[in-house]
């Protein structure tokens, strides 16, 4: 199963990798980065039923990651009477632990009503409109009719295959918060550059803002029992990651690992040597959960009850304690400072 895209997927708020591409080589074995992994998956493949899914939970299992570190972008249409099947397979890809999105909305893809119906984690734009919008306002009508579905469902909106800032200025005009192609690339240096984005009239009036589901992020995960040179391993890949969240068998949280004071730990005198080949979990913090429908406003509260760790990732959880993934209270303060009535 190889992927179609291109390059790392990156929050265009905070200018942090997300996601990067996973595929399977010709043995078989999983090819993805430490971070979450997005993968691209034919809607006939899903269609097929479980056995054709088997090869992906495999090379998930051999490669020792979880489906929740895993974002399953669904691509190519849907008959009408293959919806049913579609909601069971849904439904069990759920149930194993993915965030399932669709892609190429706008295009050869799913109809939109069965995108809402569906509740996906992120809508991914069909690349072509995102390529018109910067000089056609039938392009930029459809991607604004996108962003409004992904918006009602409380959806991220991915544009894919950026390759100017005119593209990517057209698609943060109308909501994309992901997005990832060309113009995303790392530099000589490693490092993804994001244009600013034109700067917005402020507003004095706050509302609950969104709920924390509108703006959750993949979570880096370690079963709980790992080792902190397994933590060290997970924070020096890359430098955008916040948080690591050690979970138990399943997928509860059970600690959180801010980078700073870990790798403060780890850093001081003798701080490997002392604890690289212990459990990452004697130096980490009590994880602090939200449920998913929390709003903005309620989260930044929680945020706040501790002094000392305003700033630290907050874990998103389901109805079952499972983690979702982390919201960052940097998003929650943007959303809500930004919030009009």
């Amino acid at each position: 199963m190889s992927s179609l895209l291109t390059g790392p997927i990156v929050d265009l708020d905070t200018g942090a990798v997300i996601a990067y591409p996973a595929a399977l080589d010709a043995s078989g074995h999983l090819r993805a980065a430490p971070l979450p992994m997005m993968l691209d998956l034919p809607m006939r493949v899903a269609l097929a039923g479980a056995g054709a899914m088997a090869p992906l939970h495999d090379a998930l299992h051999r490669a020792g990651r979880h489906p929740r570190e895993a974002i399953l972008l669904l691509h190519g249409p849907c008959a009408e009477s293959d919806r049913p099947v579609l909601r069971v397979v849904l439904e069990a890809l759920r149930n194993h632990g993915y965030l399932v999105g669709f892609g190429g909305a706008g295009g050869q893809s799913a109809p939109l009503d069965l995108i809402a119906d569906a509740a996906p984690y992120l809508v991914g734009l069909a690349p072509d409109v995102v390529a018109r919008a910067p000089r056609d306002h039938r392009a930029t009508a459809v991607m604004r009719a996108v962003a409004s579905l992904a918006r009602g469902v409380g959806a991220h909106v991915l544009a894919p295959g950026v390759t100017t800032e005119a593209e990517l200025a057209a698609a943060r005009t109308q909501g994309a918060r992901l997005a990832h192609g060309p113009l995303l690339a790392p530099g000589p240096d490693g490092r993804i550059r994001v244009p600013l984005p034109p700067p917005v009239e402020s507003s004095a009036t706050v509302t609950l803002g969104p709920r924390v589901q509108e703006l959750l992020l993949p979570a880096v995960t370690l079963p709980v029992a790992a080792k902190a040179e397994d933590a060290v391993e997970a924070f020096g890949h890359e430098p955008t990651i916040t948080s690591v969240i050690l979970v138990d068998e399943y997928q509860r949280p059970e600690g959180s690992l801010d980078r700073s004071r870990f790798l403060l730990s780890i850093a001081s005198r003798y701080g490997h040597a002392l604890h690289g080949s212990k459990p990452a979990r004697r130096l980490a913090d009590t994880p602090r959960t939200v449920p998913k429908s929390t709003p903005a406003v309620a989260a930044m509260q929680v945020a706040g009850r501790d002094g000392l760790r305003v700033y630290d990732d907050l874990v998103v959880t389901d109805e079952l304690n499972r983690c979702l993934g982390i919201v960052r209270v940097s998003d929650l303060i943007r959303q809500v400072a930004t919030a009009h009535v």
